[in-house]
């Protein structure tokens, strides 16, 4: 159950039983949880939410939201451009286009989507692709549940991107990201200290933040035993931990995405012999909606997204993945030949400044564990190989996994730049540190954070060769345990002003 000093209410979960006849049906079949609630949370489920809403993805022109009901129920999504807002924009002026700003209604008017309607089959989710937006516009929004508006108790907004290039200097913008959160429930939890916590404190800081993305980086819950062997009941894990009341605010305010690792794919260290990963991966999908995921008939989590100067291309270490304990001498994979060419293909033919690459796993870590690509030897000097013919710029790589935060830098052979991995864990979990890793030497010095839950900023600032990429370390409570910057230049990036 959820560590929250304020308790006073109850949910109970609703289809509670498996007589089911659909096999996705688990959709909404979960077990009866009793989870004592604030007020304002209480009021929410009463109107009928359980979950969210939640931003998922957004384009230039349109965001997807996403909403979980209680029972099954019509939902609407109705939004507003936020008044008087100065938008970028160009003109014909005399047969020649000028950029140009214009301003948004004093009284802007609601519009309401398309209603959906929630049901069993469908884990009583309610996607939403809001389009024809204003580029680079905010928006109100609001839900509606069987006619009603619901009181959530806190404002929601959302952003699409700005049509910059050729108009404007790249947006700032600033992602959240974390990994490894175990939200407790003590019927289905090992007997003793409770594993997981302090989670109105650490998702009261990142909100605080402002991020526009929150990136999750895999282990975002943990499957116990009785899930992963039924679809119905991954999907009562992922309805349990998405309603922790402590993450709705940044839910609703923040886009959501994400990748998974082995505890939100199925048992720990799991891999391609998971007999229910095409269920995961349903479900998966079902809770972080991407515009597409997989690619050319290759199933997994991997997608790519681009934000600002910046594309972020998340893998999926799991699908395919060899066993960790696969004998020398026979092929061990950890992404599979088809996602490390969509891969190489992706990084080539990216435009972006900054190219971010993130794995569930550690990508560089040099020591030894199986829970690494370098365990993977083959085919991580084939990709690294590959990214230094190719003359990749402005890469950094981002990972979760390890129940402890540390950045490290390495040069591969024949590299013209030091690469950056942003290693960022726990976020509700419990902390760890490995004495064998105190002297790790690919580690920048003093961003090893240890047996403390945190998370972790990206700030993309400026533009041509002021372009910089900060990272830092936040400790649950909010205060900074370490800041590293970058320039794009530092990259190898080629700045053109």
């Amino acid at each position: 159950m959820v560590a929250s000093a304020a308790i006073a209410s109850l949910l109970v979960a609703s289809n509670v039983g498996f007589g089911v006849s659909s096999p996705t049906a688990g959709a909404g079949v979960h077990r009866a949880m009793v989870r004592q609630e604030s007020a304002p949370v209480a009021s929410r489920i009463r109107a009928g939410v359980a979950a969210g809403p939640m931003l998922a993805y957004a384009t230039m022109t349109e965001v997807c939201v996403w909403v979980q009901t209680v029972k099954g129920a019509k939902v609407v999504v109705e939004y507003r451009l936020k008044p008087d807002q100065s938008l970028v924009t160009v003109v014909d002026e005399g047969g020649t286009n000028k950029v140009a700003t214009k301003k948004t209604p004093s009284n802007p008017t609601w519009v309401a989507s398309k209603p959906v309607v929630t049901s069993a089959e469908g884990d009583h989710i309610a996607k939403f692709l809001l389009t024809g937006l204003e580029m680079g516009a905010s928006y109100d929004y609001r839900i509606k549940v069987d006619g009603k508006v619901v009181d959530l108790n806190y404002k929601t907004s959302f952003q699409t991107q700005p049509h910059w290039r050729w108009r404007s200097d790249p947006p700032e913008f600033n992602v959240a990201i974390g990994s490894c959160l175990y939200v407790n429930q003590p019927e289905t939890d090992r007997p003793g200290t409770p594993y997981g916590g302090d989670y109105d404190t650490i998702f009261g800081a990142i909100t605080k933040q402002r991020p526009e993305i929150m990136l999750w980086l895999g282990d975002n819950l943990y499957y116990r035993e009785m899930d992963w062997v039924a679809e119905s009941a991954m999907r009562a894990r992922w309805r349990h931990n998405r309603s922790l009341p402590s993450m709705q605010t940044l839910l609703g305010n923040a886009l959501n995405i994400g990748t998974w690792d082995d505890h939100d794919f199925g048992p720990n260290d799991s891999d391609r012999s998971f007999q229910l990963k095409d269920e995961a991966l349903r479900v998966f999908s079902d809770y972080f909606p991407m515009p597409n995921r997989g690619h050319d008939g290759t199933k997994g989590v991997f997608t790519k997204f681009e934000y600002g100067h910046a594309e972020f291309f998340l893998l999926d270490d799991r699908y395919h993945r060899a066993p960790n304990r696969t004998p020398a001498g026979e092929p061990k994979v950890m992404f599979g030949k088809e996602q490390i060419q969509w891969l190489k293909d992706s990084l080539v033919a990216s435009n972006a400044t900054f190219k971010i690459v993130v794995g569930g796993n550690q990508l560089l870590q040099p020591l030894n564990s199986n829970e690494r690509f370098g365990a993977f030897a083959e085919e991580q000097k084939d990709l690294f190989d590959f990214l230094v013919k190719a003359k990749v710029t402005g890469l950094l790589f981002l990972s979760g996994d390890r129940h402890h935060t540390e950045l490290l830098k390495v040069r591969w052979p024949g590299a013209e730049y030091d690469w950056y991995e942003f290693t960022s864990s726990p976020l509700g979990s419990g902390g760890s540190r490995n004495a064998r890793e105190e002297n790790n030497p690919a580690r920048v010095e003093g961003t090893w954070v240890t047996a403390k839950r945190n998370f972790g900023m990206l700030q993309f600032r400026g533009k041509g060769d002021s372009m910089t990429l900060t990272m830092s370390t936040f400790l649950k409570d909010g205060s900074k345990a370490w800041e590293v910057s970058v320039k794009a230049s530092d990259l190898g990036v080629r700045v053109r002003n």
